[in-house]
């Protein structure tokens, strides 16, 4: 089944991953799945409730606004009057089963809605269910560039956990799906056409991802939602504790039919102690060395959250013959610019914070309020001794509000006409977003070089010290 993930529908069907966008930091991941006659299945969300007959059949990205559930209805007549045990048999009595439904789907709640959003790592790394601590998008972006993981390198990964790290590495690898047939040619046309026009057939190499998650039950979830996601022929899920077993990949269907040898070269570990798994992973072990690609430099990065972890790392990294091993720690942030508008010249506007600005304007205002008090108190004396002023009585709008609304009122005609220009008013200041998703991890990359023998070192010097022709000698060999 082709994954969501890399080959969408442009519109959502059943039995797929869809993801509710509530809102920014607010994802639900669903499976889509078509109403029969008797039932419905129905999401239940904070921002209204959606019936999988409304999110079906969608573009992507479409708005659906939020459907009446009515679960009252069940068991009550035609009139709403709750019905016994004894007369719900009774078709006449209690209507069809379109008057006891639970969803009336011509009828649009009043307010909620929501966002049919496709799935990718990013959105599923905001939606996905924690089972353990998520590498989210800002680290696994990092880590997949430094390990320079292309389309159909082969990368292996310890310590799944929840599966944010394993669907960016699936999306980084997919080269096209992998078949028991499949030979790097499209079809068996293109393959007769390539063979009367003599052209040799080329070997395609497809990416893959070897996961393995030693908790039982996060690997059985985790080996669930590859299936349900469609990504089964680009990652394999493997239960073992690679502390003591090593790292086992064995050859599977494809790989022996397109002739690939089943190694990596790319290495990712989230584990709680990496150095105990190192071991398995030089060119010498017995454990991890069919794991390693013997042909090109292999790349490792292991995910830590304590310095102290890195310290024993780095160590057991040199060690075994890593080179090149650095530390580097992410502090993604998000800056947001605005201008802050402060001062009661902006009261009444939006985005604006309507206090004084300096000591100047507050003893104004401080005058003005006061003003307004005695001249209030003295109308209101009058209107005691009968002579009534309009606009003072209990209730109606009196000298206070009408100088309020009349400044209100200047204020807003002076933005309106531009004559207060709110684009270049104000301080401009700079706050760092304080609710981006990461947490403080310690990545370490290290390099294993391949393995470099006299006989290479012989070949290397027979070419190098093989004499080459100068530039202008017509062929001559120089000396």
């Amino acid at each position: 089944m082709p994954s969501p993930f890399f080959s969408p529908d442009p519109v959502s069907t059943p039995s797929t991953l869809a993801l509710l966008h509530l809102k920014r930091d607010l994802i639900t991941p669903i499976i889509l799945e078509s109403p029969t006659d008797s039932s419905e299945k129905i999401e239940n969300t904070r921002f209204g409730s959606y019936p999988h007959s409304t999110l079906l059949n969608k573009p992507w990205g479409s708005q659906v606004l939020a459907s009446k559930v009515d679960t009252g209805s069940r068991g009550r007549g035609k009139g709403g009057k709750k019905l016994g045990k004894r007369k719900r048999d009774d078709e006449d009595e209690i209507g069809t089963d379109a008057d006891l439904g639970f969803v009336n789907l011509g009828e649009k709640a009043s307010s909620g809605f929501a966002h049919l959003i496709l799935p990718t790592p990013e959105t599923w790394t905001i939606g996905l269910p924690h089972r353990t601590q998520v590498v989210y998008t800002p680290d696994y972006s990092y880590i997949l560039q430094k390990l320079r993981v292309r389309p159909g390198d082969r990368i292996l990964e310890a310590g799944a956990g929840s599966g944010s790290f394993t669907h960016a590495a699936a999306r980084a690898v997919f080269n096209g799906y992998p078949s028991k047939r499949n030979e790097g040619v499209a079809d068996d046309t293109v393959h007769d056409q390539q063979k009367l026009n003599g052209v040799k057939k080329t070997k395609k190499p497809y990416g893959k991802v070897f996961s393995f998650e030693y908790h039982e039950p996060r690997f059985q979830k985790l080996q669930q939602e590859i299936v349900e996601h469609g990504l089964e022929g680009v990652v394999r899920v493997t239960h073992r504790d690679v502390y003591n077993n090593g790292f086992c990949v064995p050859p599977d269907d494809f790989t022996e039919i397109n002739g690939q040898e089943p190694s990596v070269n790319a290495i990712f570990l989230d584990l709680p102690a990496p150095w105990l798994a190192l071991p398995h992973l030089t060119r010498e072990s017995q454990n991890g060395a069919n794991a390693l690609n013997p042909t090109r430099s292999v790349r490792i990065c292991t995910f830590s959250p304590c310095i102290e972890q890195v310290t024993k790392t780095v160590s057991t990294l040199r060690e075994l013959g890593w080179v090149d091993v650095e530390m580097s720690e992410v502090e993604h942030r998000r800056i947001d610019i605005l201008r802050e508008k402060v001062g009661l010249g902006y009261e009444g506007l939006r985005g604006v914070n309507a206090t004084a600005k300096n000591v100047e304007e507050a003893i104004a205002r401080l005058r003005e309020v006061e003003g307004r008090s005695s001249r209030w108190i003295a109308e209101s004396k009058e209107a005691e001794n009968g002579d009534s002023t309009p606009g003072t009585k209990r209730g109606e709008k009196g000298t206070k509000g009408t100088v309020k609304a009349q400044r209100l009122e200047g204020i807003r005609q002076a933005a309106e006409t531009g004559e207060i220009k709110m684009w270049r008013e104000g301080r401009l200041i700079h706050r760092t977003e304080q609710e981006l998703k990461t947490h403080t991890s310690y990545l370490v990359f290290a390099v294993l070089p391949i393995t470099w023998t006299q006989e290479d070192e012989e070949k290397a010097r027979q070419i190098w010290d093989k004499p080459k022709a100068s530039p202008g000698s017509n062929g001559a060999k120089a000396t």
